[in-house]
Order: C-alpha cells, then structure tokens, then sequence
C-alpha cells in the first residue's frame, strides 16, 4: 500500500508532502527559486509535458488540455495563477492531481522530493503571503515550503469543480427553522475559500456556526468547552451539537482530531462529520472506523446540510 494512504487511514498526524518549484525572475534577470508543495495523497503522478491544445475563450491560468492515458485533463499555468513574473522559465513538468473526482494537471518548474513531516511542524500562512492560496508554511533548514490551497485554486478555474452558490443550495433545502438556530456546529477547516462557504451554507440554513482554523484550534476550543460543562454540571451537546473536519490542516490534521474526540468518554456520542476532497471509497470506510458518523465531499453542499439535519435532530 503507498504510504501516503496509510496516513490517511490512521491518526498519526502526518502527512507526505510533494516538493516542487515555481521560480521567478527579479528585474536584474536573476532566478528566485520558490518552493511550493502538496499532499502526495493529491498527487497522482509527474509527468513532462506533452503536446498540449490550447482551449478556446479558457479563462486566465488555464493553459490548455492534454491527453494523459484515456482522459483528458486540464493543464493550470501556476506561475499565471500567482502572479510570478517567469521571464524566459520553461515549465515543463507537469504534476497530475486528482481529487474531488478530479484530475487536473499543473505546470511547474521542477520537482525534487517527497517529506514526510507532522502537521504540528505545518504553520497556518501569515496573512500577507497569498493568504488565499496558501494554507500552510513548511519551515525546512534553508528554505520555507508553501502548502497550496489546490481545491480555491481549482474551483476558481474549473467549473465542473466548483462548489454551490449558497443560493441554489437554499432553493434545494428549503427555509431556516427555529430548531436548527439552538444547535451549533463547530466547523474546523485550513482553507478559508472552504471555510466561508461550508458556514454560509450551514448559518443561511439556520445553524449557529464556531469556526476554527485547524484541527489544533478546533480541540482547544474542544477542551475548554468540556471544562465548561464539567463546571457547570451539565453536558457537552448543550454547547456543541456536532463536529465537521477538514482532513488536511496544520498542526492537527481532521484524522487526529477525530481521534481524539473518540477517546473522551463525554464526547462518544458528539456526530462528527468530515468533510475532504479526499473521501475516496476506501478512505471513507477507514474514516468511519475511526470514528466519524459520515463522509462528504467538499462539492456536494446540498448533502452536508441535509446530513447535519439527521445527526443533530
């Protein structure tokens, strides 16, 4: 089995980063190097670029299509995509990702390495460094490592991937209700662009809505709130009625999180739910097993709220 699916199959907080380069140019010529990674579990496979059609009326950063095997998949220019002025850089290599029942490629400039690292040594990005395309730094010895938002960066460019605007996924559920205004979700997700939308989604239908950044934020928040009702003498579901988790996020990852939460003889009964663009078959029947109550995909909204109805009713 790869290693990178072992990960997603345990609660060891870690995760194996792809290493791959997207340089620039400074107005003297010169090469800044810049150092970008991605989960391996995204990654489906390096290739060099082959010949490539260009897509007619293609929005910016979409640099055209290939035929890779029996599919055909849209090529990303990354360095468009974040501004980088390339000069005469040649990007030839071509990183295959695959989720959310996606395959897309993207343009880089080299690949070096795979790292297996902990999420806790994963740092949520300063606010200044493409705060909406980067959701965790890497502090390696000589360099720093951006961990790319790929599910924003793609949404934005494929429409097939795109997530629901919040007012299609009210016509398909119906008006707020009174109940669900005395129930509260605590929402745990790295990506900001995910995060808005999965607690647009969840206060338009009425929900009373707790965001954390990562998994780390999300059990601190956890923590206190059991001190509470410990102090208070009543139970933890009269502060927080359910638990939605990102998988992939710095210093604790949604796996672990989960984990944790399992462990606490007040929280067994709390519904958990994750919510990743990595909800394969076989890592949603691993997920369950460590103790989430259901799976969903980050593009199917409509079901996220339709979920939360029957786990908090």
């Amino acid at each position: 089995m790869e290693q990178g699916k072992i990960l997603l199959e345990s609660d060891t907080n870690e995760l194996e980063i792809v290493e791959f380069r997207i340089d620039e140019m400074d107005s003297r010529g010169n090469v800044l190097p810049c150092y970008y990674g991605v989960n391996v579990a995204k990654v489906r496979e390096i290739i060099r670029l082959p010949q490539m059609s260009r897509v007619v009326n293609a929005k910016p950063g979409v640099e055209g299509m290939i035929k890779l095997r029996d599919k055909v998949i849209t090529i990303i220019n990354l360095a468009q995509v974040l501004n980088k002025n390339t000069g005469d850089l040649v990007a030839d290599r071509v990183v295959v990702l695959e989720f959310n029942n996606l395959m897309v490629g993207v343009l880089v400039h080299s690949v070096s390495r795979i790292y297996r690292i902990s999420w806790k040594n994963v740092e949520p990005p300063a606010k200044s460094v493409h705060s909406d395309q980067v959701t965790g730094l890497v502090k390696m010895d000589d360099r720093i490592i951006l961990v790319l938002d790929f599910e924003k960066i793609v949404a934005e460019l494929c429409s097939e991937s795109a997530l629901k605007p919040l007012d299609q996924i009210m016509m398909q559920r119906g008006e707020s209700s009174p109940e669900r205004a005395q129930r509260t979700i605590l929402v745990a997700d790295d990506s900001v662009f995910i995060r808005k939308t999965l607690c647009g989604s969840l206060r338009a239908a009425g929900y009373t809505v707790v965001e954390a950044e990562n998994g780390a934020e999300a059990w601190n928040f956890i923590q206190q709130t059991m001190q509470k009702a410990t102090q208070e003498n009543s139970t933890f579901k009269k502060y927080i009625d359910m638990l939605i988790t990102d998988v992939e996020m710095p210093q604790m990852d949604g796996l672990h999180l989960t984990s944790l939460v399992r462990k606490e003889e007040s929280l067994r009964d709390l519904p958990v739910a994750i919510f990743s663009s990595l909800a394969s078959d076989d890592n949603k029947r691993k997920w369950i097993n460590l103790g989430a109550n259901c799976i969903l995909t980050k593009p199917d909204l409509p079901n996220l709220v339709i979920r939360v109805d029957e786990l908090t009713a």
